[in-house]
């Protein structure tokens, strides 16, 4: 039976036609592997509130792999190039309307992007800033308004907001991939986009102008290609997605890892480019994997409702948690807590479950009704019928209290004649 996929940014679903009716189809796993990435990057940033000094470790050991916060973002970038190709692959490649995808990608990212903005804004005046930068500037206003913080400098009000305008450019580039996904193929398609990025690593520490690329983090269009290509598993025959996807993603995973187990920290800091460019590859396959429904342990986990939920709101919850984290430190535990592992206990205890449950909130005013309402008339009246039945609470309340007095009434006066 052949399945139709629709993706989203939080998750890919599909239908598979029967004789008569469709039948919803789940790509599962993906809303948790992103929860669990945007929790993982709450935990980064709570260690090195409590240990400053990165990229030296100067916590405990033990706790070391809370320092690669940055291999998250590697995660996000992997996921957004197969969560929005999937719906493509099933179609040879085609996008469907280039209008059509830059609005509802303006629609998904940029009202919660921006309500955000404020909320950090508002923190960083008002509170504190966020760590090593300055208040934020009318330029910062300007600049992070506009998603132009990876080519312009100024001081940031969220430390977690330089990914969110590469994501956007690469939103641009996504287009011309899918063309060449589909004139030339997955294999070319790698191939070319790996051989630019990789002649600008080369050629950026001797040539000051091919530097400047690096600020766009080309790295990372290697790891969107990669996320797209994967996605052709959910169009592909049964003997692909038999594949063993699964083990590819853990022998692909296992060298990197042992590097940075080996190198350390440090070394890996000044190695972002090459890391991110290794790391792709099985994160990839990992994504393709649950696409196919293995490992069933895994899929099973992040498809439990805790895990699935996080990953439902795991945007807002990366857009804000920055300023959060560093304000409960700043109030509520660097002036009474001892430094070192008692302020780190403490931020986690405070600042996770507070920056979980503001998302939770967050979410449900500035990025889940832009899901499931894709333009501004059916927004604006979900606004106004949610308001009216609000309205209505009232009255009925005190409807209900009025038949109860009539009806206390009522019971005294036939025990008085009783």
């Amino acid at each position: 039976m052949k399945q139709t996929y629709e993706a989203t940014e939080h998750g890919a679903t599909g239908s598979a036609p029967g004789p008569r009716a469709r039948r919803s189809v789940r790509l599962v796993g993906l809303d948790g592997i992103r929860g669990l990435a945007a929790l993982f990057v709450v935990l980064h940033h709570c260690y090195l509130s409590a240990f400053p000094g990165y990229p030296v470790n100067t916590g405990p050991t033990w706790a070391a792999w809370l320092l690669y916060g940055h291999l998250a973002v590697v995660v996000f970038i992997v996921l957004s190039g197969f969560s929005l190709a999937v719906t493509p692959a099933r179609s040879g490649w085609r996008l469907g309307g280039k209008v059509r995808f830059v609005h509802r990608r303006a629609w998904r990212i940029l009202p919660p992007y921006w309500a955000a903005l404020t909320f950090s804004l508002l923190v960083a005046w008002l509170i504190v800033p966020q760590p090593g930068e300055g208040v934020p500037t009318a330029k910062s206003v300007v600049v992070y308004g506009l998603l132009l913080q990876d080519l312009f400098g100024s001081p940031t009000p969220n430390g977690a907001f330089w990914s969110i305008a590469i994501e956007a450019q690469l939103y641009v580039v996504f287009p011309l991939l899918l063309l060449l996904l589909r004139r030339a193929g997955a294999v070319v398609t790698l191939g070319l986009v790996g051989a630019v990025v990789t002649a600008i690593g080369v050629v950026a520490p001797r040539l000051p102008i091919v530097d400047m690329l690096m600020r766009l983090t080309p790295a990372f269009a290697v790891l969107f290609a990669m996320g797209m290509v994967a996605a052709g598993v959910t169009a592909a025959g049964e003997r692909v997605r038999r594949l063993p996807w699964a083990w590819l993603a853990a022998l692909a995973a296992a060298p990197v890892f042992a590097v940075l187990w080996w190198r350390g920290s440090v070394w890996w800091d000044r190695n972002h480019f090459w890391a991110d460019f290794a790391l792709g590859p099985a994160v990839a396959l990992l994504l393709a994997a649950l696409a196919t429904g293995r490992p069933a342990a895994l899929v099973r986990l992040l498809d439990t409702r805790p895990v699935r939920s996080l990953g439902t709101f795991s945007y807002s919850l990366y857009l804000i948690h920055a300023p959060i984290v560093v304000a409960i430190k700043h109030v509520f535990v660097a002036p009474y807590v001892t430094a070192g592992m008692p302020v780190f206990v403490v931020t986690l205890m405070l600042a996770v479950p507070t920056a979980v449950l503001t998302a939770r909130l967050f979410a449900a005013v500035f990025e889940i009704p832009f899901q499931q309402y894709r333009s501004w008339a059916p927004l604006r009246a979900a606004a106004r019928a949610r308001c009216a039945r609000w309205r209505r609470v009232p009255q009925v309340a005190e409807r209900g209290r009025k038949e109860y007095r009539d009806a206390e009434v009522v019971a005294n006066e036939v025990a008085e004649r009783g």
